[in-house]
């Protein structure tokens, strides 16, 4: 089965380094098989045909802690988890000069859709969709200061979010797609 591991808050800031090539290796090491990194932000693509999500995330934990000396969280989501969220990701929705768009990927713990009661979205300034396992978020960046992703950060759920801007969301779901074949 394919997977992806996003791996929260490495290498942001100068915090939490972690080498990626190293990273991989600590995967094989567990026997994960057809490894792939994409950037530095914590994104592995691989396959396992013997363990479970849940297993996987806390073997990666335990893994990273050892060979890095980090406690770092592990979200694993697999190849039909991840097309479900790209299939609802609106097309037009762009991370360049005029346009920001992410995914903020959900622990299970926060995933339904009434996490949206939590956020503090402007109408007028903020697209916001829920979909299982992600709140989809985009706004003009003409319009960044007013938008309620600003409040976001430093809460309680944020600390349960792991976010990916739309291109990388985009080429990891490519990269999935690519080892099931």
């Amino acid at each position: 089965m394919v997977f992806v591991a996003l791996l929260r808050g490495i290498n942001v800031g100068g915090n939490n380094k972690i080498d990626m090539k190293q990273l991989k290796l600590t995967f094989e090491e567990l026997g994960l098989t057809d490894v792939v990194t994409y950037i530095n932000t914590g994104n592995i693509i691989f396959t396992d045909g013997a363990h479970s999500a849940q297993e996987l995330s806390g073997m990666l934990e335990e893994a990273i802690l050892k060979d890095f000396g980090l406690s770092i969280k592990v979200m694993i989501r697999t190849l039909d988890e991840i097309k479900t969220i790209m299939d609802n990701l609106p097309e037009h929705w762009s991370n360049d000069q005029t346009m920001r768009s992410d995914v903020l990927y959900l622990w299970d713990d926060v995933d339904e859709e009434s996490v949206l009661e939590k956020l503090v979205m402007k109408p007028e300034v903020d697209r916001v969709l829920y979909v299982k396992g992600a709140i989809l978020w985009s706004y003009d960046r003409e319009h960044a200061g007013k938008s309620g992703m600003n409040k976001l950060i430093g809460t309680k759920l944020y600390q349960r979010v792991t976010v990916r801007n739309v291109n990388t969301a985009r080429k990891i779901y490519g990269l999935m797609q690519a080892a099931q074949r």
